[in-house]
């Protein structure tokens, strides 16, 4: 009997695979196995379904994919390793996927859906040696993608190959001019720009965490409120804590110039404070200081601080910064401490965090009665009950919270959360134009104030004025980077003026940070429906649906503060297209 012939074909295959999977696993198994689910069903399969190719298989962290063509391939490759690179910006460095990637366009033999041979092999073995994020290209498959790829190759000789007889001309891919400038990143700004990391707590108590983190938020505070400097917001600048990371490092992934970064000991009535601040061009110390003082000085050293670093920088204050600068709001100690006991709950931004912060911060305002940001940040409290729904039976939580902010105003007109919490609420009961003039005092009061920035383009979108919310959205993300749920607005308001490409390219940012959001993949799918994709439309939705079954665009309807009910319509009409609930 004749044996059956092989069947085979010329194909490029493409091999990746994670770096230090066994590593990732080992700290967070269950953490790792989700993340890796998200990028391949966010970045990888999207991107597979782009350049025409074929998952083969996944193999536990690898995967193999075939194509057609060496340059759909490469492309694929090129832009899978931005997509990781992008999300990963966003992440601690020890819940960074990163991946290796081999190429090579040679004869794979078929047997059912699988694929063999040294074409496969060749793939293989040069994943293997790629560096961490890198791209290798074996030369058959150089040979049919130069000139025709935006991207620069490096050749690295001829390489001897595990189990591969003869040597293989390797090539690194290289991001070419035009690529890498187009590859998302950020830009250094026009002004001196600073990050202020969290400062140690050295007291040998955990529980003085708040202490220490309170101190590095009230500099943050007060230098944003200078117009001539640049000052990354605190959700970003505290993703560094408990890093072994370099000041270069900070600057770079952040793209500010200076890092300011410090200690705290606190013992009894007394206090050590130690700041230093460090270009991250050079590496060298501007300037440094240690304050051992009685913890009554505390604002004092808040307000040396900041000035001593404005000082070094040659920025000069108007009269307005300099006396919002040095006013505080209580000389109540006491007080003080109970805010940023209540603060650090807040910023949890959980249910049980904002039922635990509610009582420390009403005690700090039975202290001092004049504090306006306590009852700013108990405002916040009750904001976060009503938007998410927590306990918020009839809409009481918004008119105390609404109560609350115009209380904060009232007590400290100069206060830029007072305003941005006064705002909030002003949105919430659609009340556009007031909420959009309190946005505007806000970031008069505190130029560098992320939550102002993107509260303002929240209001113009929602009042129908999408294109003019483009900048101010822009603006909050590039103050604080790692603000996933800016991103979804910005994907709003790109959706708003039809830019649906721009609005999926965000939102896929956006679940991929946070595999969990509802609102973001509706959105998604809505884009996808307005591009034609209703596969990928479908499949979006059934994820919003897994995470959550209870899911009502009657409800979203009915509790976002569109100015025009009809301009949530646009995204019903998405989804329609692609053949989805209503």
């Amino acid at each position: 009997m004749t044996e059956e012939r092989a069947q085979r074909r010329l194909a490029a295959i493409l091999a990746a695979d994670v770096v230090g999977y066994s590593r990732l696993m080992q700290a967070d198994e269950a953490g790792t196995l989700a993340a890796l689910k998200s990028r391949r069903a966010e970045i990888l399969q999207p991107l597979v379904a782009k350049y025409h190719g074929r998952v083969v298989k996944f193999m536990g962290d690898g995967v193999l994919v075939e194509f057609a063509s060496a340059v759909d391939a490469v492309e694929c490759a090129v832009a899978l390793q931005h997509g990781m690179a992008e999300v990963n910006r966003g992440l601690a460095d020890d819940r960074h996927i990163v991946l290796r990637i081999g190429i090579n366009l040679g004869d794979v033999i078929v047997e059912g859906g699988d694929i063999y041979g040294d074409g496969v092999n060749i793939a293989a073995r040069l994943e293997g040696i790629a560096e961490p994020g890198g791209i290798l290209v074996s030369g058959s498959a150089y040979d049919q993608v130069k000139g025709k790829v935006d991207t620069g190759f490096e050749d690295l000789g001829s390489r001897s190959l595990k189990n591969i007889g003869e040597t293989v001309r390797v090539y690194q891919s290289r991001p070419s001019r035009e690529a890498a400038a187009a590859m998302p990143a950020l830009a250094l700004p026009d002004k001196p720009s600073i990050a202020v990391l969290p400062f140690d707590n050295l007291s040998g108590d955990p529980e003085q965490q708040y202490f220490s983190d309170g101190i590095a938020e009230d500099i943050i505070t007060d230098l944003s409120k200078v117009s001539g400097l640049f000052v990354i917001a605190r959700n970003s600048s505290f993703t560094y804590r408990g890093k072994a990371v370099g000041v270069q490092e900070v600057t770079r992934e952040l793209a500010v110039r200076y890092v300011l970064e410090g200690s705290v000991r606190k013992a009894g009535n007394r206090m050590r404070i130690a700041a230093q601040l460090i270009d991250g061009t050079t590496g060298g110390h501007l300037w440094a200081e240690r304050y051992d003082r009685d913890l009554t000085d505390i604002f004092a050293v808040q307000d040396e601080v900041t000035r001593e670093i404005v000082t070094a920088l040659a920025l000069k204050l108007n009269k307005g910064e300099q006396r919002r600068i040095a006013h505080k709001g209580t000389d109540n100690l006491d007080a003080y401490d109970h805010y940023l006991r209540g603060r650090q709950l807040v910023f949890q931004r959980s249910r049980t965090g904002v039922e635990e912060a509610r009582p420390l911060l009403e005690r700090a305002i039975d202290l001092d009665p004049e504090f306006a940001q306590a009852y700013a940040m108990l405002a916040l409290t009750y904001l976060l009950d009503h938007v998410n729904d927590w306990h918020d039976a009839g809409g009481k939580s918004l008119e105390k919270a609404h109560e609350l902010a115009q209380m904060a105003v009232a007590r400290d007109g100069d206060d830029a959360d007072a305003h941005w919490a006064l705002g909030w609420t002003l949105l919430q009961r659609r009340q556009h134009d007031r909420a959009m003039a309190e946005a505007r005092t806000a970031l008069l009061c505190e130029p560098n104030l992320a939550l102002a920035h993107s509260l303002l383009g929240q209001v113009l979108y929602y009042s129908g004025r999408s294109a003019e919310a483009l900048h101010p959205l822009a603006s909050a993300l590039r103050l604080d980077p790692n603000n996933d749920q800016d991103l979804h607005y910005l994907a709003l308001a790109y959706f708003g003026v039809g830019r649906y490409e721009d609005s999926a390219a965000a939102l896929k940012r956006r679940v991929v940070r946070k595999p969990d959001t509802d609102v973001s993949r509706v959105l998604l799918a809505a884009c996808y429906g307005h591009l034609g994709r209703v596969g990928e439309a479908q499949a979006q939705w059934r994820e919003a649906m897994r995470v959550n079954s209870e899911y009502s665009l009657e409800h979203r309807r009915r509790v976002l503060p569109y100015k025009d009910p009809e301009d949530f319509e646009r995204v019903t009409d998405g989804l329609r297209k692609a053949g989805l609930p209503e």
